[in-house]
């Protein structure tokens, strides 16, 4: 089994959601993976990572 790691950095401002779908996708494209678990992490005590699929914005609100 291949394992790959990568650290995204994503700067913030305040209390919202973030979104980066597009560098993680990137990520996966340039190293041309076709199947596997992808496993995400973060790294800070008061931050969350969610997972969802185009939330109508008053859901997006909801969670903030």
């Amino acid at each position: 089994m291949k394992q790959e790691f990568y650290n995204l950095e994503i700067n913030t401002n305040g209390q919202k959601l973030y979104e980066f779908t597009g560098q993680v996708m990137d990520w996966i494209k340039k190293n041309s993976f076709n199947n596997g678990i992808l496993n995400l992490n973060i790294q800070h005590t008061s931050a969350s990572l969610i997972v969802q699929e185009n939330a109508d914005p008053d859901v997006q609100n909801d969670l903030i």
